[in-house]
């Protein structure tokens, strides 16, 4: 169903011309996604949100050597306006080492995906908090284990917090 939105979102498009500009604008906000990331030295959780930017959702975890094409490819389908990437503060609010590694993985987003824009969210506790939902979840203590899981869910909270700041 999604994809059939974009497809036809696509073809609108392509029917307007620059003086509806204006129109192109607004169909653009109204149909585009957000897209969250808990970035990771090897593998990185994303989430999305539905079209409305009220909730989030777990997508998947996928080697970070892999993401900047994942992005791409998602953003075909999906007309991704914004990515929340989380900020990895330490408890004394001091930046933590990854942060090098993200600034860099940024700066290629937005030279690759320049329509794209990048936000920034703190992500202390998402790894915990994410834990303790899958605790409460009720899945098995082997797929409890799966650090992919927490990825992805820990993604979902740094988009989940986003819309709740953007959203007051």
């Amino acid at each position: 169903m999604i994809i059939l939105h974009v497809k036809v979102y696509n073809l609108i498009l392509k029917t307007l011309n620059k003086k509806n500009q204006k129109v192109r604008i607004l169909l653009n906000k109204q149909l585009s996604k957000y897209l969250g990331i808990d970035f990771g030295t090897k593998k990185s959780g994303v989430s999305i949100s539905d079209s409305n930017k009220l909730i989030s959702f777990p997508l998947e975890t996928i080697e970070t050597k892999n993401l900047l094409d994942y992005i791409k490819q998602i953003n075909i389908n999906e007309n991704i306006e914004i990515v929340v990437i989380g900020k990895p503060l330490k408890l004394n609010t001091e930046i933590h080492d990854l942060e090098e590694e993200i600034a860099k993985f940024i700066k290629l987003l937005e030279i690759q995906l320049p329509n794209i824009q990048v936000e920034r969210v703190d992500e202390r506790f998402t790894s915990k908090i994410s834990s303790n939902i899958i605790i409460n979840s009720g899945l098995n203590k082997k797929n409890r284990r799966d650090k992919s899981i927490i990825d992805k869910i820990s993604a979902s909270l740094i988009l989940e917090s986003y819309l709740i700041q953007k959203n007051k």
